[in-house]
């Protein structure tokens, strides 16, 4: 099954869903109609039973060469133009953030700016060892918004996320591993199945356990100190919940399990 809107397709191939930016004459330079079909694509996934991760990648050589810059004359020619075009943003941002099902931003060529800013907003990201990363506001006169800088930062440290985006320089796949940017890096042929063989393995693994957990990280990263009545539910709907007497079971049996959880 295929769905799209103009710039974006969306597969479904059983558990796994794909979103791919779809411009590759311009490099996947993300409009504001992608931004804006982000949020709709998210609340898909986490509704459709059938689906447990979530793959973004880019069509051709590049994952994105971030925002579709030419816009910019139109649609932030305002104050007014600029919120409205940074609040389309921040909904693709923040859908992507607050999923419960694991993303996987799959990474070849370009990944600057506001590609850049979707990979890091996914809960996982494997690159070619071609690939090329960079976060760009500086050169543009832009100041980032709060949450995604919130994430750069926890992601890589504030030594690093300073220098990406006061410098707007870019850097290769392997310096993006060394500072933790993305998990792993593979040749550019091995990338496809590498990353596939991943998301096979999250797609074994208990769905409760997975979503849960995902779930109390994004709280954390969110500011959370300390546990609360949500997660404490959580737990306690995990450990009455056949997933885990599936996997005490097969533990115990010394066999692989069979989650049931959707």
């Amino acid at each position: 099954m295929s769905e799209g809107t103009e710039g974006v397709e969306f597969e479904r191939d059983g558990e796994v869903a794909r979103l791919t930016f779809a411009r590759p004459e311009k490099k996947n330079a993300i409009s504001y109609g992608m931004w804006s079909a982000v949020p709709e694509i998210v609340a898909d996934v986490e509704h459709d039973p059938a689906v447990k991760v979530l793959v973004l990648a880019g069509a051709g050589q590049d994952f994105s060469a971030g925002a579709d810059i030419s816009e910019f004359s139109d649609l932030r020619s305002s104050a007014e133009g600029a919120a409205a075009y940074d609040r389309a943003v921040e909904g693709a941002v923040r859908a992507l953030t607050g999923m419960c099902k694991p993303s996987v931003a799959m990474i070849r060529g370009n990944c600057i700016g506001g590609g850049c800013q979707l990979s890091v907003a996914s809960d996982f990201r494997f690159a070619a060892s071609d690939a090329r990363f960079g976060i760009t506001p500086a050169r543009l006169g832009i100041v980032y918004d709060f949450v995604s800088t919130r994430q750069l930062v926890a992601l890589v440290g504030p030594a690093h996320a300073r220098y990406f985006l006061l410098s707007g320089g870019l850097i290769d796949a392997t310096r993006a591993r060394e500072i933790g940017l993305v998990n792993d890096v593979f040749a550019p042929d091995e990338l496809e199945e590498c990353t596939m063989e991943f998301v096979r393995t999250l797609c074994s693994r208990s769905q409760a356990s997975i979503r849960g957990m995902n779930r109390i990280i994004e709280k954390i990263l969110a500011g959370h100190e300390e546990s609360d009545d949500e997660v404490a539910e959580i737990r306690l709907s995990a450990v009455h919940g056949e997933d885990y007497a599936e996997g005490v079971a097969a533990f115990l049996e010394r066999r692989p399990p069979t989650f049931t959880y959707r």
